[in-house]
């Protein structure tokens, strides 16, 4: 029918120019621009958008009585003079389109969220089921919340309107209860482990024992209720859920905060604490008068001490530390033995002067000897950091004597330093050759390295015949 009106246009077109004055030629356009108009207003309802609401406002718009089924025919169509709502025709069907967009939006929202679960896990020291959000679920949560965002400030919004709403609430509460959630689980599993398996806490922050306490049998309480379903929409939209989860959060944060103050304050007494996570704090404050469980976080606290040499005679000796022993075995005899008993902090803060006291008399008694004995022989008198910082002193001494040699008018006086050092090393490499525990090798090693650089150096003095200890 496009096709015929189309070809009749063509043909009346090509009509003599008087003919067109004529009523019956002014009658035949006007019917034939009508019918061309109604097919495309009636084409565009062909769209497969179009509702039973759409008819109910194309009825509203003609004014004229319709209902469409079955056994409706096309001169029913033509009867509703479409031609004279062209506009409304096209609004209508615009309208039908963007509302298709909207309707399909909200099936998948409705297909998606009734599949969408949480993950299930398993408190292993109590047993009390944990819910997790998936990176997926978090993704879709929030483009689905943007999504529902820009469908409200659309101006087709009318018939969705109500549901559009009801899935913003939805989607509100799962986001602030699964926020909630995951900052309460974790709370609740960081203290569970501090207030419940550790018996010094409790003693320390009696208070907030019986806080967390409280909070504890509600949180599993609940937890119990929310995993008896695992599907997000389901678990999460119990009335007054969220209160319960920020009471909770609230008597747990307090229990952390007061947790946080008493560490504060150990951390204060022994500064170094500050290099340990509050859990492995937590471990050392609770173990404080076992030397052996503390040793394994000695590691953290000074550099390479792996582990504490104890006293073994008698039971009321084993807390008694006579030895360090570093992560690569190498070890040192305290100058006095240090009492691990009381307070950790206490007895750390002694091990640390103990420590520092032991390296200075090494240090003392490595500068004393190093011109008494065979310095092949004396670097293994003592420990590898003493043997190191004594032979860059002695390298600093033995250049400034040159230096001196030099300005009291001995020309070779360097030169013959350097020789010097070219035999130590030869020695150092000999020793190499030889049989050496791993630990002595390595200590050779390194003093090689340290002599190398050290002779390239006075070869360089010499080469830019530098004779001045002030250049």
């Amino acid at each position: 029918m496009d096709l015929d009106c189309k070809k009749l246009a063509k043909d009346i077109r090509g009509f003599d120019k008087g003919v067109r004055d004529w009523n019956l030629f002014k009658g035949l356009e006007t019917t034939l621009k009508n019918m061309m108009t109604s097919l495309r207003a009636i084409g565009s309802l062909q769209n497969p958008a179009i509702r039973e609401r759409h008819w109910d406002q194309l009825v509203m718009a003609t004014k004229v009585h319709f209902i469409m089924t079955e056994d409706t025919i096309f001169a029913d169509l033509l009867k509703l003079n479409l031609h004279k709502y062209e506009d409304e025709v096209h609004n209508i069907v615009d309208r039908a389109g963007k509302e298709l967009g909207m309707e399909k939006l909200l099936k998948e929202l409705n297909s998606q969220w009734n599949d969408m679960n949480f993950i299930k896990e398993v408190h292993t020291r109590t047993n009390c089921s944990l819910l997790r959000a998936s990176e997926d679920m978090i993704e879709l949560l929030e483009e689905n919340q943007v999504q529902l965002q820009n469908m409200m400030t659309s101006k087709f919004i009318g018939h969705f309107l109500q549901e559009i709403s009801k899935w913003q609430k939805v989607l509100g509460v799962v986001d602030i209860v699964t926020t909630l959630l995951m900052d309460t689980q974790r709370m609740w599993c960081h203290l569970e482990s501090i207030f419940i398996g550790s018996d010094d806490i409790r003693m320390q922050l009696p208070r907030e024992s019986e806080i967390f306490d409280e909070a504890n049998h509600q949180f599993q309480e609940l937890m119990k209720g929310m995993s008896s379903t695992s599907n997000v929409i389901s678990a999460t939209q119990t009335e007054g859920l969220a209160e319960r989860l920020e009471m909770i959060q609230s008597k747990l944060s307090s229990c952390e905060k007061a947790l946080t103050d008493y560490l504060e304050t150990k951390r204060l007494l022994f500064p170094r604490f500050y290099f340990l996570s509050s859990s492995d704090l937590l471990d050392i404050l609770s173990n404080g008068n076992e030397p052996t469980m503390v040793a394994k976080h000695l590691i953290k606290l000074f550099d390479s001490l792996a582990k504490l040499s104890l006293l073994d005679d008698n039971e009321d000796s084993n807390n008694i530390a006579v030895q360090m022993i570093a992560k690569d075995g190498e070890k040192v005899d305290l100058n006095e033995p240090c009492i691990c008993d009381g307070q950790v902090e206490k007895w750390l803060n002694k091990l640390k002067k103990g420590m520092q006291t032991t390296l200075r008399l090494e240090l003392k008694q490595s500068i004393y000897k190093y011109e008494k004995v065979p310095r092949e022989k004396w670097l293994f008198e003592f420990p590898a950091q003493v043997s190191l910082a004594g032979i860059q002193i002695f390298w600093s001494v033995e250049v400034s004597t040159a230096f001196k040699g030099l300005e009291d008018g001995f020309e070779n006086s360097m030169k013959d330093y350097y020789r010097t050092q070219i035999g130590r090393l030869n020695k150092l490499i000999t020793l190499l050759l030889g049989s050496l525990t791993k630990g002595q090798r390595q200590k050779v090693m390194t003093i090689c390295t340290i002599d190398v650089h050290s002779r390239d150096l006075v070869s360089k003095l010499i080469t830019t015949k530098v004779t001045s200890i002030n250049s």
